[in-house]
């Protein structure tokens, strides 16, 4: 029903519009009495084999909503009726910021496939938290946290350190994004100097709590091997406990979509389907240089069960949704886990 009758008329409209109605339908519906236990009955699968315990924390399943859907934490208690194992917030920032100028997000449906250019758009750290406070379920929530765009990378620590700190108390475990295309120089942090710092930072600021986070790093798929191979040192170094792969893509090769329609959309990051290859690879490299010595979230055109299957045999740990969420539907998750069960993993 979702793919045949309610996408198309969703796809009738500009995404971010569509975007914020659905955001907005949801929340009132959730709203009206017996309407969460409905949804939970026909999306949730609960069994005990799709438990993960990963840096600490027990997920009921290992399906989650990756960054960027639930940026300000205005839906996450409902967006956990669908299934999801765990809800991730942000990209958040210290200061509210307007992100880019629209239009900034672009469908390529003959790729199931979205370019955006956001931006880091979000109400500030400190909005989130006001949502946050007011928390009615369980729903393990991660905080993805990144840099103003007029914060120059010389001072972005101290960026990280603003939304870490403010976050704190309201989060299970921490993102460090420095991978997104749409930020500029952003990914400059991801060079080996930088980021050591600003990890090691993170750490000492978490070590400084009675109950410390675990803190992960999200990367770019766009990272050469011998990138790749600074990340697992830096891991190594810093300690850690694990990564997040992958953010969105910059290459536009081997699209369907005609390369006119996807020049004019412009600059930003490619998600969906054709991410899957790269994203999968990514993985698999992380998983076999390091032996396996750290969690793996893989994220990047999961559109299906047999593709999250893919990512776990690749050495995830867990798996994100987002693209494929909007394509699927939300019974994505519950086909997800039902595929990850009959497969034994």
């Amino acid at each position: 029903m979702y793919k045949s009758i309610i996408r198309p008329v969703f796809f009738l409209f500009q995404p971010e519009n569509i975007h914020h109605f659905v955001f907005k339908a949801i929340k009132f519906f959730c709203k009206i009495p017996g309407v969460p236990s409905i949804i939970k009955s026909i999306y949730t699968v609960k069994d005990k084999r799709l438990e993960r315990k990963v840096f600490g924390l027990t997920f009921p399943n290992p399906v989650g909503l990756a960054a960027g859907l639930d940026k300000d934490a205005m839906l996450f208690d409902e967006l956990g009726y669908f299934g999801f194992g765990f809800i991730e917030i942000g990209t958040l920032t210290p200061k509210a910021q307007p992100g880019n100028e629209k239009p900034r997000m672009f469908r390529l449906p003959e790729d199931e496939a979205l370019i955006n250019r956001m931006g880091f758009n979000n109400g500030g750290v400190e909005l989130a938290v006001e949502h946050l406070k007011k928390r009615k379920t369980k729903i393990i929530i991660g905080g993805n946290i990144g840099k103003n765009k007029i914060t120059f990378n010389d001072d972005a620590v101290n960026d990280y350190e603003k939304c870490f700190e403010t976050l704190f108390d309201h989060v299970d475990y921490f993102v460090v994004n420095v991978s997104s295309p749409n930020t500029p120089g952003l990914r400059a942090l991801q060079e080996k100097e930088p980021l050591t710092k600003l990890l090691m930072r993170m750490k000492e600021l978490n070590a400084q709590k009675k109950n410390p986070k675990s803190i992960l790093l999200k990367i770019a798929p766009d990272l050469t091997d011998e990138q790749l191979d600074d990340i697992i040192s830096i891991v190594k170094d810093t300690k850690i406990d694990g990564v997040i792969a992958t953010n969105t893509t910059i290459d536009r090769s081997n699209l369907k979509t005609e390369k006119i329609k996807v020049e004019a959309m412009g600059a930003g990051g490619l998600s969906g389907k054709p991410l899957n290859k790269r994203a999968i690879e990514v993985v698999k490299y992380l998983n076999n240089r390091s032996n396996g010595s750290f969690p793996i979230v893989a994220v990047g055109g999961i559109h299906t069960g047999n593709d999250a299957v893919e990512m776990l045999k690749a050495g995830a740990s867990l798996v994100q949704i987002y693209t494929g969420f909007i394509y699927e539907g939300p019974g994505i998750i519950k086909c997800i886990n039902k595929e990850i069960l009959k497969q034994g993993l």
